[in-house]
Parts: structure tokens; sequence; C-alpha cells
């Protein structure tokens, strides 16, 4: 075919000639180079065509002579169409995709793309007026040590310009590629099966472990089935990381969502410390029946002190803390007492809304102190499901461990850790990390005095308002009101100081913030009608990485004066609470070191005669 306007191309000889370029880490391939419009027949010295000559290629490797591909092109062919993918060879694993059917360049449907050497709808024609390829390399996966390389150019030395391209083998330098893959699923994302109903017993039968379509009262069984014990034993091994932790009648039984639902014959794990929130169905005839309602069921048991044993723990009970539906609590005295629910006026009194266990243990793996805190209350008759919440903590004995709210910055929402001015160097804190630094909670009732016991903690970065209102009659006295609803704004203990750091540690005096005020004391007695706790803190530490830092904490508390009360009526005054936290962090400045001072002594005669 003649080009319009150009010159016939010259004769198709049906003989490549084979050129080897030698690159540092690269191995030659069998595949190129190869044009599209015609291969030129090599020439001796003295000028003749030396159709009948050949070229002895140098001794290639096992991949190298594997990755061949088909001769060149016709110039009568229509189209192009890509080498031939070479097959694999060798112990390293087979590349997933094909470089010589990647084209990332090829964006038109059915288009040629300017300058796309790979573009597969390209023609000789179009190769002719590219001035470069756009994409003139593309690799295989780069984690292999060996892998495919389709490299292509556009040759200007003859006319026309014809599309060069070249398959080889690459050398990954790195230390840290794939020499060998046991596991081929794992290149490449696999499409999981969709369960039907024709293969769902045999995924089931492929995937399931006996636990996770199973009872509670299943795992139960295959737990003590997996641990036998021989009667009278008295093994001395010891509690590891995850074993079911072993009790007189079987296992401890730490409650656990399923489905929403409590699963309470769940078994517990030696350290693995948990919060379960689950809902449990209860109704009023079964309310002294069900054992789940009953603190019993979470009480009368022993634990043993190491598996397989016939030494126990007691049980203790540390708490016993009694809720109002009101949602208002107060802790008994006596925590030796048996409450067992019953059914009063349409309610189920003494019912076990919260279960918290606390075992102590050794260093050789030994449980030594078993405590329970328990919270009961009363649920109404229209109640259909019974929420209930249940933890478990360890804690190794000689220890008073302190939970941390972050290392070392703070971490959005977790409590910000404060304490108390101590008479020696440090700070003293509070156990539960739930309780240093608090605010009024919100209740139903919107009564400030009996909400007085209902707090929630300070969570870092989270805003918080609640509020509650006052009920003023006439006989109300402001000496005796104000300290009262401030008592309630500020609860029970409210520390002196706040750590800086998520992880400051309590006798790092220096690493606490201590709280301020912005109060004024009026002329007058006025009642606090709002208390705002607002949390500066910034960025600190590298850029890459920024940790939050508390750089002050300051409550401001409003007054107003007591409202007038005509007689015999009364007015409401609403009283609110918040936290607020303001970033003060600083862009960062780019820093730049001092400008060079030339340290040069001339000598004294320097400018002799001169001076």
């Amino acid at each position: 075919m003649r080009r319009p306007g150009g010159p016939a191309p010259p004769l198709l000889l049906r003989r490549s000639v084979l050129f080897l370029l030698l690159l540092p880490g690269v191995f030659p391939s069998t595949a190129g180079p190869t044009s599209e419009a015609s291969s030129k027949p090599a020439t001796s010295a003295g000028g003749s065509t030396a159709a009948g000559s050949t070229t002895e290629p140098p001794p290639l490797s096992p991949l190298s002579q594997a990755m061949s591909t088909a001769g060149p092109v016709e110039a009568s062919s229509p189209r192009l169409t890509s080498p031939q993918t070479p097959f694999h060879v060798g112990p390293w694993p087979a590349p997933v995709t094909k470089v010589t059917e990647l084209c990332v360049c090829d964006l038109l449907e059915n288009q040629c793309d300017v300058n796309c050497c790979c573009d597969p709808v390209c023609t000789a024609a179009d190769f002719s007026v590219f001035t470069a390829c756009s994409v003139p390399v593309i690799t295989g996966d780069g984690h292999f040590c060996r892998q495919p390389e389709a490299l292509y150019s556009i040759d200007q030395s003859v006319q026309p310009p014809e599309r060069m391209f070249r398959l080889v083998e690459k050398v990954n330098p790195s230390v840290f590629c794939l020499q060998t893959s046991n596991y081929k699923a794992g290149l490449s994302f696999q499409a999981p099966e969709i369960p039907t109903l024709q293969n769902f017993d045999r995924l089931l039968q492929e995937f399931d472990r006996g636990s996770s379509f199973a009872t509670g009262k299943d795992l139960v069984l295959e737990a003590e089935s997996e641990t036998p014990r021989e009667a009278g034993a008295n093994d001395t091994r010891r509690y590891k990381f995850k074993d079911l932790i072993q009790t007189t009648d079987g296992f401890l039984r730490l409650p656990a969502s399923l489905l929403s639902r409590c699963a309470h014959d769940n078994p517990a794990g030696f350290l693995m410390t948990q919060a379960e929130k689950c809902n449990t169905a209860i109704k009023m005839d079964e309310c002294s029946t069900l054992p789940e309602l009953s603190m019993l069921f979470y009480t009368n048991f022993s634990i043993l002190a190491v598996p397989n044993s016939s030494q126990t723990v007691n049980l203790t009970i540390q708490s016993i803390t009694i809720q109002t539906p009101e949602g208002l609590r107060t802790r008994l005295a006596n925590a030796d007492v048996v409450l067992l629910p019953a059914l009063n006026n349409q309610s189920c009194s003494n019912v076990v809304l919260e279960a918290s266990y606390l075992l102590t243990f050794t260093e050789a793996g030994e449980i030594v102190e078993a405590t329970i805190s328990l919270v009961l209350g009363t649920v109404h008759s229209s109640a259909v499901f019974l929420q209930q919440v249940f933890a478990i903590r360890f804690i190794q004995q000689a220890t008073r461990p302190v939970p941390f709210s972050g290392s070392p910055g703070y971490l959005v929402g977790l409590p910000i850790r404060a304490g108390f001015r101590s008479t020696g160097s440090g700070v003293i804190q509070s156990l539960n990390e739930g309780s240093q630094l608090t605010m009024m909670k919100s209740t139903t009732s919107q009564d400030c005095f009996q909400a007085e016991g209902s707090r929630t903690p300070v969570l870092f970065g989270y805003n918080m308002v609640s509020g509650c209102k006052v009920r003023i009659t006439e006989s109300a006295e402001c000496t005796l009101l104000a300290p009262e609803i401030l008592r309630v704004l500020k609860g029970q203990n409210f520390p002196d100081y706040v750590a800086s750091f998520g992880d400051s540690l309590p006798q790092n005096r220096l690493d606490w913030v201590e709280i301020s005020y912005n109060a004024t004391k009026p002329a007058i007695c006025e009642i606090p009608v709002s208390l705002e706790v607002e949390v500066k803190w910034t960025k600190y530490g590298s850029l890459v990485n920024p940790q939050a830092k508390i750089e002050s904490l300051t409550v401001i508390i409003t007054t107003a004066a007591l409202p007038k009360v005509n007689s015999g009526s009364e007015t409401i005054v609403q009283i609110l609470s918040s936290v607020s936290f303001v970033d003060i962090s600083v862009p960062a400045q780019p820093g730049y070191k001092a400008w060079p001072t030339i340290e040069a002594h001339l000598p004294f005669d320097f400018f002799f005669p001169f001076v």
C-alpha cells in the first residue's frame, strides 16, 4: 500500500534480525525489538545484503528463553496486535497481570490515542506521526523479585518513524521481594462466594469452627470437652492468655451480645478485658424465677485458682448499688445482703442491671482474688426487654494500674484524666476513669436535685451540654440554695488538676495542669445558673503525628439574682452545664538557620607599607 503523498514502503523480508541490548539488572528476551513497518536486512561491511547470514545471540536465562513472542507484524496487516505474553518458567510467582495487555494511556474506545504506543487500535500509519511514547515502560508487579517489563519507543532514525517494542525481564534490586509464593490467592482480590440455598451446607462445614452458629450452652459444652479435668487432680498448671476461667460449676460466664440479645452462657477468657451491653427478654410472671435477673446467678460460685485444681477463690461482692427508675443511684453500706428479684405493684425490683468482675492474678498465672460490683434496679411491667451491662477486668497483684487516655496525647472519645492536690509532689487519682472529671447528666424528670447523683464523664474532643430545672418558692433562701445548686453542677468530688497528656503519671507534677476558675463574687447573694468547662488544647510534637495536649482548663461560673416569687406561686430557673474544647494550635512556621559568618583574621602587617 502507498501512503498518500509519500513514497512506497520498502519490500518486507520475512526474516528479522535480533538486536540484543544488555542493561544493568535486565536480561534480554527473544521478543524484541520489533517494528511494525519493516525489518531492515543486515548488511555486510561491503554494503551488500547478507540475507542468508544470522546473528547468534548469547545464552539467555530460562525465563528469558521462555519470554519469546511471535515474529514482526507484516505491513499489510490493517491493525497491529500486541506480542503474545510469555509463559511462566521458574520458581517465582507467576505474574497476575500481563504487561503486554496493560495500556494505561488507552483512554479512547476504538480510537487511537495520541503518543500511546501500547494502544492496540493504533496502526503503523499512526505510529509514524508519533513524536514519542507517553508511557515508555510498563512493569509488572513490583513485589516480585523478577518481573516482565514492556519497553516502547519511537525510532525517529527511519522514515517513516516506527514503533519499537521490547519485552525484557527485570530483576528487582529490593531485598524484600517475592521469590516464591505458597498462596496464589493472596496476590489478588478474590471475590467471596455468596451463600445460597445450594452451597450453604458446604460453606457451613468449611468455615464453621463449632462456635459461629452455636448457642451459649453449646459453647460451654464444647469448652468442657476440650479441657478435660480429672476428679481430685491437683494440677499445678497456670492460666494463660485466653484460657477459659474455670469455676466449681464449670466456667465463669460473662454474658455477651448475640444479635443484641444476651448470651448468658458465654465463657470468659483469662486476661481478656471485656465490656458488653445486651438485652434480655423479660416477662413479669418470670420476675422471680428467671435466673438471669438474680444476683445469685453471677455470685453463687467459686473460681479455681489454677486450671484443673481443687484450690478455689471465693467471689466477694464488693459493692451493691440501687438505681431508681429515674436514674438516681445509691450505694448500700452493707454489701453482704442478698436481694432477690420480687414483683411489687406491676414492677420487678432488685433486677441485675450491671455486673462488673475484677480478678487479681499473680505473675505465675494464678488467680488470688475475685470481686464483683452489682447495680440493681426496678423494671416496669410495660418493659419487654431489659438492657444489661457486663464487664470484666484483670489486675496484677501488688500493682495499682491507672487507665490511660492515650499515649502520649489524648485520643478523641476517651475520658479526661484528673486528680486532686496531694501533700507531696504528686497527684491523687481515682482508679475509676469514668469518675475523675464529670459533668451533670440530664434526666427525664429535669429536676436538678433528683439528678444530683447522675453524672457522665467528660470525653476529650466532645462538646457536651446538659441542663436541669430548679423550682423556687417564696420560702427559698439564697444562702442555702446557692451552695446546693453549685454542688449539683460540680459534683461531689471536683478535681484540682487535669493531665496534660493521656499517659501523664501522677508522680510527675509538671505534667499536670491546675484547674482555674473564672467567677466573680457578687455584692449580694446570687445563685449559679451555669457552669462551663473550657478546655484549651494544642497539637504537640511532629507534624506527621501530632499529639493532643491540654494547655489549660477553666471553669466559668455564671450567677444570677434570685428571682422574686409571689405568695402561693413558684418560679422555674433553668440550670445549664457545658463542656467546650478549643484548639489553640498555631500553624507551623518555617525555621531557618542563621546566616554563615566568616571568621577570618588578617595578619597584622597585611596593609604594610600603606598603613
